[in-house]
């Protein structure tokens, strides 16, 4: 005992001794501290009368002039110039998009015509048939059953032009008696006045239309070029779309690409019950209406119940707006009274797909909220004419869609031939 104690003693004056060592070593003032001697404490500070002590920085800001600046203004300040950043951004994607509209539109029509026909490919594939086969098979029945419909609406329009033409002319002449005998009593002095102001207004602008004319060769060349590449597009998205998509996922980071594909995948769902909602509400409308045009003996009413069907792909307003046009028909041919009761359906017809078809058709996959559907199809016609006004709900209703699975919490679920790889512990 008195051995170890003595080894303790001799170990603590050997580290006192290398402590003072190091003190007498060191610049004076460097305020050392050894086991002896704690060295000095800090220096005094002086104290000024009448000075604010300096303002904490926050963690948000970067120096200390930030600090001058009302917190509220900062956060204001990040959002406006991140805002500005954002539409910017924004600007340059529609600019490029009006730019490359010639592509943009074909192949948007090709997803939604895709989205459409994809049930049918996948029956003939349950069928045994290959791939390619399916596809063809399935692409070529719907562009004949298109040519077969476009050609029915032509020949019978072809063969109602005379009549409508005849009554158009009876009743241009009925709207000039009523102006004179109406309730307006203008003389025919005024008449050929307003009618001489008419020719004049068109006069002046012949050279207008004799441009947009002149334009006509180079529209139909671009609508020709959209349906070749519509066909192409078409064709290759119902036979490797799958393999595309996953081409597409693959360019994405590994921690994103499960989450990615699982929003994909979604909004594909959703635009293909959109789509295929949309075609059964058309054609319901179209049916609707072509029958009382039919019971009304109105001139045109197969080409009527067709534009109706076609309208009808634009929400809210596509069905009514072709549905004014048969009221217009009915109107010149069989007068007024047809032209209300024609009118009455139209606006019935629309209330029952507003009401009824839609909310029971699309259900909850696809609901949108109508003012979101208003500003869409005016953003489209202003961007992209009636092209844009035709895609703008499908995108929006994909957009939706893709948001909100991208912006879940939720993991999606692992699939079921997924290899799990982990590695042995040590």
């Amino acid at each position: 005992m008195r051995g170890r104690l003595r080894r303790a003693y001799e170990t603590g004056r050997e580290s006192v001794r290398a402590g003072r060592e190091q003190a007498d070593a060191a610049p004076e003032g460097a305020g050392l501290a050894t086991p002896t001697s704690p060295g000095p404490t800090a220096a005094p500070s002086a104290t000024v009368v009448g000075a604010e002590p300096p303002a904490a920085m926050h963690n948000s800001t970067v120096s200390r002039d930030d600090t001058e600046v009302p917190h509220a203004l900062r956060i204001a300040a990040a959002w406006c110039w991140r805002l500005i950043v954002i539409g910017i951004v924004t600007w340059a994607l529609l600019k490029i998009v009006g730019t490359i509209s010639i592509v943009i539109i074909p192949l948007t029509v090709a997803l939604l015509l895709s989205a459409l026909l994809a049930p049918a490919v996948g029956w003939l594939l349950k069928a045994r048939f290959p791939r390619s086969l399916a596809t063809g098979v399935v692409l070529v029945g719907g562009l004949a059953a298109v040519i077969g419909t476009l050609t029915l609406v032509v020949n019978e329009f072809i063969q109602g032009v005379p009549e409508l033409s005849e009554k158009s002319s009876q009743g241009v002449r009925q709207i000039q008696d009523w102006l004179k005998t109406g309730p307006l009593h203008l003389s025919d002095s005024q008449l050929d006045r307003y009618i001489n102001e008419a020719q004049a207004w068109i006069n002046g602008n012949t050279e207008r239309f004799t441009s947009g004319a002149l334009s006509t060769a180079a529209t139909l060349a671009e609508v020709l070029t959209g349906t070749v590449l519509v066909l192409f597009a078409t064709f290759f998205f119902l036979r490797d779309g799958n393999n595309i998509w996953r081409f597409l996922v693959r360019l994405l980071p590994v921690a994103a690409r499960w989450k990615v594909d699982d929003a994909g995948r979604a909004s594909w769902a959703t635009l293909g019950a959109y789509v295929r909602a949309t075609v059964l509400v058309a054609f319901i409308d179209a049916v609707g209406i072509g029958i009382f045009l039919v019971i009304f003996d109105i001139p045109f009413a197969f080409p009527l119940a067709a534009l109706v069907f076609l309208g009808a792909f634009i929400p809210i307003v596509g069905a009514f707006l072709s549905g004014v046009v048969a009221v217009l028909v009915a109107l010149v041919d069989s007068g007024p009274v047809t032209a209300l009761i024609i009118l009455g359906v139209v606006v019935g017809v629309q209330q029952i797909e507003g009401h009824v078809l839609q909310p029971l058709i699309m259900g909850r996959a696809v609901a949108i909220h109508p003012l979101a559907v208003i500003i869409g199809i005016a953003a489209g016609v202003v961007l992209a004419g009636i092209a844009g006004a035709l895609v703008s709900v499908p995108l929006i209703a994909v957009l939706n869609t893709a948001v909100r699975r991208l912006a879940a919490r939720t993991v999606p679920d692992t699939p079921p031939d997924a290899v799990v790889v982990a590695s042995q512990a040590p």
